[in-house]
């Protein structure tokens, strides 16, 4: 008999977060190993537990989510989030521009595929989170990565993504704050990137989960504020800054010249109505978590935990000869550079592979996310000082014998 292959639209689709490292994880769990898992983030396993009130609507509203709901969600949970885009100055945006979903990984798969052709072309930026290269190629068209310059603080280099537009490309991914360089982007870098898209038709994708987390000066801008007369497509949701990752729930708002974009929209509805609807339980926690008090201000002020973890991580690893980390002005991680004048790596996912093996800490190689040197890591700072601090402590001892 003849062997079962996968689809051949899989070909080019991976996620390497999840990839042989974390299956070589798995097995050591299995083993009875302890595994310290700084390779996603999620923040409940490290105590970062959602606000109570969130967990009590949802329990309280449980026998009236037995049922499937209107395909773009409930409508106070879409009131909430558009009386959200009037706070934040997204002009334009009602109650049908608003679809909720089972996470933010969902709807970014969905609108893909309801705007891209084979041999169309997205631009990504590199680093990038790796779904979105994933999603793209799934639909048959082609990513095409700008590069985000770690020397500027890791923004992106407009000129570069001046040079990679053609007659194919669609659309241009923002993802800010950064996943997985925690770069927060500034209001002029953001206004050149909407001109860009306006001046060649391109649909705006911003990714923009993290967009409260943010320490020091940080300041958010929402996309979808500034590209009025182009098409643009906001992602966010509960399980960052609600720490509700487990939900699944999250939601994408259209705004900007939705009148040039009817066929578009009309196929993301199809999409929508053949899920039936997201996750109906969690679209109870939407409401409360907008309106009610926003907790995640006390983690990332001064004295805050997310704050002081991130000060930590970041000064300790800067002390390990030979690696560099610019500070992240937003999101959970660091994406520290490797030295590769002093640390002989050719081969980063066999380095965090040895690495879990040794020390059994998982961390994701920086390739992961596409970037064209082995010469990065990302790693989540959400585990609580002191193991954060044994981390890179162990890091900087098992570098040491990849050392010139």
């Amino acid at each position: 008999m003849k062997d079962i292959h996968k689809s051949e639209k899989l070909h080019g689709v991976c996620y390497e977060i999840r990839g042989p490292v974390m299956e070589q994880a798995c097995r050591m769990e299995e083993e009875g190993h302890r595994i310290l898992k700084l390779n996603i983030g999620n923040p409940a396993p490290f105590g970062f537990n959602a606000p109570d009130e969130i967990i009590q609507d949802v329990i309280h509203n449980l026998a009236e989510a037995q049922g499937y709901v209107e395909s773009k969600g409930l409508f106070a949970a879409r009131k909430a989030i558009m009386q959200e885009c009037q706070m934040l100055g997204i002009e334009g945006v009602d109650i049908d521009d608003i679809y909720l979903g089972n996470g933010v990984s969902e709807l970014i798969t969905m609108a893909t595929q309801a705007l891209l052709n084979t041999g169309d072309e997205l631009l990504l930026p590199m680093p990038n989170y790796p779904l979105w290269m994933a999603a793209t190629n799934l639909t048959g068209a082609r990513p095409v990565l700008y590069r985000c310059d770690e020397q500027a603080d890791w923004l992106p280099d407009i000129d570069d993504i001046k040079s990679k537009i053609t007659p194919r490309t669609r659309g241009i991914v923002i993802i800010n704050p950064n996943n997985p360089t925690g770069a927060v982007y500034p209001r002029e870098l953001l206004e050149q990137i909407v001109e860009l898209a306006r001046q060649n038709d391109l649909v705006i994708f911003a990714d923009e989960i993290y967009s409260k987390i943010l320490y020091d000066d940080a300041e958010f801008i929402p996309m979808g504020r500034l590209a009025k007369d182009v098409l643009c497509l906001s992602f966010n949701g509960l399980s960052k800054s609600y720490r509700l990752a487990g939900f699944r729930s999250g939601w994408m708002v259209i705004s900007g010249a939705k009148q040039r974009a009817k066929g578009f929209i009309e196929g993301m509805e199809i999409l929508a109505s053949m899920r039936l609807c997201g996750n109906v339980p969690a679209m109870f926690a939407v409401q409360t978590a907008l309106g009610g008090y926003q907790s995640i201000r006390d983690l990332v002020l001064p004295g805050g935990r997310l704050r002081q973890q991130r000060d930590l991580a970041h000064r300790m690893l800067n002390e390990i000869p030979g690696v560099s980390c610019v500070k992240p002005e937003g999101a959970i991680y660091l994406f520290p550079r490797l030295h590769l004048d002093r640390h002989k790596i050719s081969d980063d996912e066999q380095l965090v592979l040895d690495f879990l093996r040794e020390e059994k800490i998982l961390l994701v190689q920086g390739t992961a996310f596409h970037w064209d040197a082995p010469d990065h890591l990302r790693i989540v700072f959400l585990p609580r000082a002191d193991e954060l601090s044994h981390s890179i402590e162990r890091l900087g001892a098992f570098l040491e014998r990849y050392s010139a």
